[in-house]
């Protein structure tokens, strides 16, 4: 059975910068488990997956736009310290905050003086070019359960909700 859309994918992973930094493995830890084609991965990553099957093993370079984005400047911006009022901020710290087209988003806190407060609101991994290891262990159809709820319920399809 070969990956496609609604697919059931069980799979080890190791990801690592263009320095071969490793930033993230699953190798020796639970595989990362998911329902292909439904947005759960990065865009590059999901289309490297697509066709493969049980047993595959490859290496794939994903370029930061088909990863998790470039980066954007006007993303990082200085805040009033005024506005953690009442709040230990330190570096380093994860908020959610409104972004400039009001939707909310993640920003991680730069640097911290008496009157601001940097944050910056492009994924951590933004800008990087990706390098991932990645073994194929299971592919199966997806259950009804899975599909109505969203996300894979395990390897097998029944570590799911009660």
């Amino acid at each position: 059975m070969t990956i496609q859309h609604n697919k059931v994918v069980a799979m080890h992973y190791s990801v690592s910068d263009a320095n071969g930094n490793e930033l993230d493995s699953s190798f020796g830890a639970e595989p990362l488990v998911f329902i292909h084609g439904t947005g759960s991965l990065i865009s590059g990553l999901e289309q490297a997956l697509t066709g493969k099957q049980a047993g595959d093993k490859f290496t794939i370079a994903i370029a930061a736009a088909d990863a998790y984005g470039e980066r954007h400047d006007e993303l990082t911006q200085s805040v009033p310290r005024a506005l953690f009022e009442g709040m230990d901020v330190a570096v380093g710290m994860r908020f959610r905050a409104a972004g400039p087209d009001g939707h909310e988003q993640s920003v991680i806190v730069l640097d911290v003086t008496e009157d601001e407060v940097v944050v910056d609101g492009n994924h951590p991994l933004s800008g990087i070019d990706l390098t991932f290891e990645v073994e194929i262990l299971v592919v199966r159809d997806a259950t009804a359960d899975e599909l109505a709820h969203g996300h894979a319920h395990g390897m097998d399809g029944h570590s799911g909700h009660d």
